[in-house]
């Protein structure tokens, strides 16, 4: 394509200068105060501080949890809605999968608002749940970590859909038909054809989905507030308010550090063969 190597090198130099300069250099920064002790000396110490508190063992490991159950809550149905999608004719397609695109056009905070509205004491939810019966009062559903799930699920659904619909656009139209045709049952079909002929897409849509949910504030914030604190918002408060950056700077390694592994671990599920 391009008649030498260096013709290849000036047009990847703007971007590679931007990444190191806006991603690379700030990470230095940051690897340079999270590892440093007050003597100035490399240490570990701040690491040990953050996970000898209790609160911030449950902060890491209730982040990890909604994480992990928006990730796959996030695959299960996404695979559902990817194979009705794909198997829906072409004029019908668009614009069903128009709809699952046009929530990443509203911004997150909106979205999450809306929430408020449906989930509050005075919401959608319990007014059904009091009008029939269910409850004499309403039920606190805002500042529980079921409302921090179902708005990170709502916000990211979408990405794992999208990558989703488009591995299985490359699955060949007659080959789960054969399948069935062959005897399988419809758990067979998913788990030995349709599940390895998607798991790029599956890698793709998990990292995304997972690696939001991970570093999403404005979710977290809204809908848990200060009684579902998660890593994110934690972050805010060691910045904001205790002004203690060492400690932030310890908890943004930990979740680039959560980041990467998720990634790591999904291309390592993905390549094996059974």
């Amino acid at each position: 394509m391009f008649l030498n190597r260096a013709e290849g090198l000036a047009l990847a130099l703007p971007a590679a200068l931007f990444t190191f300069l806006v991603f690379l250099v700030p990470v230095g920064i940051l690897l340079s105060v999270a590892f440093q002790a007050e003597s100035g000396a490399w240490s570990l110490q701040g690491y040990v501080d953050f996970f000898s508190e209790p609160l911030n063992q449950s902060v890491f490991f209730r982040t990890l949890k909604l994480g992990i159950l928006v990730a796959g809550t996030s695959a299960v149905i996404g695979y559902a809605a990817a194979f009705c999608i794909v198997n829906l004719p072409a004029t019908s397609r668009g614009r069903i999968f128009g709809l699952v695109v046009l929530p990443l056009m509203i911004s997150p905070v909106a979205r999450t608002y809306a929430w408020i509205v449906i989930l509050g004491r005075t919401g959608i939810v319990n007014d059904v749940i009091v009008g029939l019966g269910l409850s004499e009062l309403p039920i606190r559903l805002l500042f529980t970590e079921t409302a921090v799930f179902i708005g990170l699920l709502q916000l990211f659904l979408p990405l794992m859909i999208i990558s989703l619909v488009s591995a299985m656009e490359n699955i060949p139209r007659d080959v789960v038909p054969a399948a069935r045709v062959l005897g399988a049952s419809w758990f067979q079909v998913f788990f030995r054809v349709i599940l390895p002929l998607t798991k790029e897409g599956l890698v793709i849509g998990g990292t995304l989905v997972f690696t939001g949910a991970l570093t999403a504030y404005i979710t977290p914030a809204i809908l848990g507030g200060s009684k579902v604190l998660m890593l994110e918002t934690l972050l805010y408060q060691k910045v904001n308010v205790s002004n203690d950056f060492v400690s932030a700077s310890v908890i943004a390694m930990i979740l680039i550090v959560m980041c990467f592994s998720a990634n790591l671990v999904l291309k390592r599920i993905a390549s094996v063969r059974r």
